[in-house]
């Protein structure tokens, strides 16, 4: 009976499926930015977070803490491409509504959970709140901000969104592994380009910059609201709006 089960479990293993996943993540990501920042206001939003970084980089808080919180996100995403996603991921196809809409649901899930802990732990009255607190130094955060984060704060927050795929793996199905490549890019990058400066009030960077206004909001102090992190749909229906 063990041994069936163990071959089961094999059967439903697709390492490949997950590789192909982080690969085709890198790529797109390193791609992306790379054309992204070949427009000139966009590599003039880079270079003036680079100049912000390299100042905070030179204080002895920053390289400690974010080498800690990248060596955590190392940990989880090993064992988020190892143990989770090839159980979670296929290569057959799938419909491009099917694709889409399983985007939708994997981001929306994970917000709203993201939105609570947020919410209720990250700003509640315990430990947490401390922990949380290493990140609100940042009043006015650049790209470094997104990663001086506590390695416990960066475990939380990969481990939702880890968790949120297995779980609905389970409930809906595999899914594509081009939900998940999509998934992934959009996860990583508004992670970071809530905490980046962007001042481009013209089109098309409006959005880009209200995205980062909204979350430097939150940052100004601990009391501020705008807890989602993909969409502030969760704080729009919950009044914490900012």
């Amino acid at each position: 009976m063990d041994n069936e089960w163990i071959n089961t479990l094999w059967q439903q293993y697709n390492l490949l499926g997950s590789a192909i996943t982080l690969a085709v993540i890198v790529v797109v990501t390193k791609v992306g930015k790379w054309l992204l920042f070949k427009i000139p206001a966009m590599a003039g939003a880079l270079e003036m977070n680079k100049a912000e970084d390299k100042v905070k980089w030179k204080k002895d808080k920053y390289p400690p803490m974010v080498k800690a919180s990248q060596k955590m996100g190392l940990y989880c995403n090993v064992a988020k491409y190892l143990l989770v996603v090839p159980f979670c991921v296929t290569l057959e196809s799938q419909p491009l509504w099917q694709i889409l809409l399983d985007v939708f649901v994997i981001l929306m899930f994970y917000d709203f959970f993201y939105y609570l802990s947020h919410r209720f732990w990250f700003h509640g009255n315990g430990a947490m709140r401390q922990i949380h607190a290493v990140h609100h130094q940042a009043r006015t955060p650049t790209h470094l901000d997104a990663l001086y984060v506590h390695p416990t704060e960066t475990f939380i927050g990969l481990a939702l969104y880890i968790g949120s795929i297995a779980v609905l793996a389970a409930v809906m199905g595999k899914f594509h592994v081009s939900t998940l490549v999509i998934t992934g890019v959009i996860f990583y990058q508004l992670n970071q380009v809530n905490h980046t400066r962007i001042e481009l009030d013209r089109f098309p960077y409006r959005t880009l910059t209200w995205i980062t206004r909204k979350h430097h909001i939150h940052h100004e102090n601990m009391h501020k609201g705008n807890y989602a992190t993909i969409t502030l749909l969760y704080d729009k229906l919950f009044g914490t709006l900012d």
